[in-house]
This record gives structure tokens, sequence and C-alpha cells, in this order.
């Protein structure tokens, strides 16, 4: 997978994710596979529970199914699905 700035439209349901980084230290390596999604918030379901991020306090590393690790500020996140489709990024690295 070619890393892009535009990797903030793509659908991260069904993908494996980790919170990397975070203000609030309980939420450190909380991760697991995304089975949902809403504006402010990733829904990580591992380790028989089903737990909820708020995107914009974390960073994520994404594993895609190519084996690809990616990590992303949760503040580029924010926002609906589809409404991430109309977003347009300035280049970050």
């Amino acid at each position: 997978m070619k890393v892009t700035p535009d990797i903030i439209r793509y659908e991260f349901i069904g993908t494996k994710g980790i919170v990397a980084q975070s203000l609030n230290m309980n939420l450190m390596g909380v991760g697991g596979l995304v089975v949902g999604e809403t504006r402010n918030t990733f829904l990580f379901q591992g380790e028989g529970r089903t737990r909820s991020v708020i995107k914009e306090a974390a960073t994520f590393d994404f594993t895609f199914s190519d084996g690809t690790v990616v990590e992303i500020d949760g503040k580029l996140l924010v926002g609906r699905s589809e409404d991430r489709l109309k977003k347009s990024v300035k280049r970050l690295w």
C-alpha cells in the first residue's frame, strides 16, 4: 500500500488498530479490530470486549491487510467517514 495524505479517506472498519499515544494513559495500548466508527470515536473489539476511544485525544497505529503499519493523528480523523472523503489535507511530512 502506498502511504499518501489520502490515507485519511480510507475506510478503517475492519482494520487492526492500536492507540500509540494518548493524553489518557488508560487508553495506551488499547486496540484490536475496528468494528465501528462515529464522528468522534472508534470502537475497538479485542480481548473479549469492545472499547470506545476518542479520536481527537489519541494517535493510532493501523495495520492494513497488506501488512503496512501507518501512524495517524486522531485529529485528522475526526468526522464521519463519508465526510472525510471531501476533506483535503496538506502534506504533513
